[in-house]
């Protein structure tokens, strides 16, 4: 008898765990427990279960003396394995239990669980233990030790790879023998294995899934909402996931690290980044059916609010959006959200409104019936653009939808038609793709407003077929101020390619300084003078105006 190794499995019930406590059990190395803590949880907590009087008089009832006297005893083998449910894992347990041994979680989806669950008796949100299982992994977390987590899903889809990940995790080797069992009762079962293993009791080693599930059974619908958020969590949580699970994608880099915690309003409520999702019956989801504004956040402000609000509530009228809500509300979800989010600088927020969700799917608005959705999601984003240096630009083949199709002036989600131009551009390897209006004259690119200096006059076109930027309007302004001559009217390409200086302006990326066109180098392929002069004033200005963000403090003055 020698000192052991334990390993730990956490998991609900009805979650492949029978089926894994035989993989290990059959190496030459491990021994194994079936829920060791079963008597324990039903003396401290009185469920009853058709088999409870065997199994308190079978097993010993304190949970402390089975931790000290069983789970850590000295042992034969080196391993030992212990299957435990994580309701089971109640108050008054010695704390060895979760700081000594090597823990792992098995989680599987609520709707794999819940149909078959009730066969023994009825499922409750307290008998599955989600919410146990989540404590179980926040605390070794807080431990320093979070613990590895699978998904029933991957060992049906392929059990081989699953186990060998596992055990690379546990720090064991794995063995093949892991794979395969005698279909039968085992010596390691619990006495309520003829309750619960009848099905496990027929396998001979991890099965397929199968092809097509069973109809859920909706009297569980309730649960299934409870329940699935947790399992959610766990699985976000899973070191390699399968296709059935995820994209076959690896998991991208974030342009700003510190955005992958964020907190984003939705609806009525600021959700975690990914609990952040709207409902498949939005309007947004079914037709692109939503208007959006870009702000920026300077110094504990809010650039352009007011401007940009007008321009949400003007597109939603156009569209004939109905129970929108008040200004005071959009303004107090947005300054929530940058509040929540510590964002008073250098942060950029995209506001959405759609239509809302619908009572069934369709296209028509008669199915509106729950009011307006709306979104505030701000992040940490620099200006996108090179602002230093410039950015060159090719011409795209795609269109700017003209007045009599869709009339650019009300700022829409739906974007096709700067998507497939924004496509061009990547293609040609350009920071953005100028388009052209019906008449071949240049209208904006796909996400700016555009200028151009001539001979020290400024030129930018006509708003008939671009969307009026109110960065567009504030830097007219600006040239005004800055006493430099200004013309809107309809321009041609090749006065952009013989320009001396062009640039481009959005909330997103600001000012910035085209240097090429279509191969074609602007000016000296330098950023400009009147670009640079424009910039300044812009800067400045987002330094003195804005809309002040409640209980914000600026230190640095």
């Amino acid at each position: 008898m020698g000192e052991v190794e334990v390993i730990h499995l956490w998991s609900t019930p009805r979650s492949l765990s029978t089926s894994l406590m035989y993989s290990f059990a059959q190496r030459d190395d491990m021994e194994v427990l079936d829920e060791p803590l079963y008597a324990n949880f039903l003396r401290v907590t009185g469920y009853d279960r058709p088999y409870r009087e065997e199994l308190l008089s079978k097993m010993e009832p304190d949970g402390n003396k089975v931790i000290k006297d069983i789970i850590f005893a000295p042992g034969k083998k080196k391993y030992r394995f212990c299957k435990h449910i994580a309701k089971q894992k109640v108050p008054g347990l010695a704390s060895d239990l979760m700081k000594k041994g090597r823990h792992f979680i098995l989680i599987r989806n609520p709707l794999d669980i819940l149909p078959s669950y009730d066969k023994v008796i009825p499922a409750t949100f307290s008998e599955l233990g989600f919410s146990e299982l989540v404590s179980v992994y926040n605390e070794l977390k807080e431990l320093g030790r979070p613990p590895p987590i699978i998904d029933a899903a991957e060992l049906q889809k392929d059990p081989e790879a699953t186990l060998r990940g596992l055990c690379e995790d546990l720090d064991i080797p794995f063995e093949h023998k892991m794979l395969k069992w005698e279909a039968c009762p085992k010596a390691i079962d619990g006495v309520w294995a003829p309750w619960w293993y009848k099905t496990v009791h027929k396998s001979t080693g991890f099965e397929s899934a199968r092809k097509y599930p069973l109809p859920f059974p909706f009297t569980l619908y309730d649960l299934l909402e409870q329940t699935t958020p947790l399992y959610n969590f766990l699985r976000r949580h899973v070191k390699q996931k399968s296709l059935l699970l995820m994209s076959p994608l690896p998991t991208p880099d974030l342009p700003v690290p510190a955005n992958e915690k964020l907190l984003a309003w939705v609806g009525d409520e600021i959700l975690p980044r990914d609990s952040a999702k709207v409902s498949v019956f939005d309007s947004v989801v079914q037709g692109g059916d939503s208007v959006w504004e870009g702000l920026r956040v300077y110094r504990g402000k809010i650039f352009k609010l007011d401007e940009h609000l007008d321009r949400l509530f003007d597109s939603s009228k156009a569209l004939a959006f109905q129970n929108v809500p008040t200004r005071d509300e959009v303004k107090g979800a947005i300054f929530g959200t940058l509040i929540r989010n510590g964002m008073f600088d250098n942060a950029h927020i995209r506001l959405s409104l759609t239509r809302g969700k619908k009572v069934t799917s369709g296209m028509s608005p008669e199915f509106n019936l729950y009011g307006c959705t709306l979104i505030v999601l701000a992040e940490w984003k620099p200006p996108v653009y090179d602002n230093t240096s410039g950015i060159t630009l090719v011409t795209a083949t795609t269109r700017r939808n003209a007045p009599n199709n869709l009339d650019s002036k009300i700022h829409h989600n739906n974007l096709l038609n700067n998507i497939l131009a924004k496509i061009e551009g990547n293609n040609a390897n350009a920071g953005d793709a100028i388009m052209l209006d019906k008449d071949g004259f240049v209208s904006e690119t796909n996400a700016t407003n555009i200028f151009l200096v001539k001979k020290g006059k400024v030129l930018t076109p006509d708003a008939d077929y671009c969307l009026p930027g109110i960065t567009r309007a504030t830097v007219m302004d600006l040239v005004v101020k800055e006493k430099l001559v200004l013309e809107e009217r309809r321009i041609s390409l090749s006065e952009f390619h013989t320009a001396d200086e062009v640039w481009t302006t959005g909330t997103m990326g600001e000012l910035t300084p085209v240097v090429k066109i279509d191969g074609r180098v602007i000016g000296d392929g330098q950023v400009g003078p009147v670009t640079r002069r424009l910039q300044n004033a812009y800067k400045k200005l987002t330094e003195e105006s804005g809309v002040p963000i409640p209980t914000y403090q600026d230190t640095k003055k």
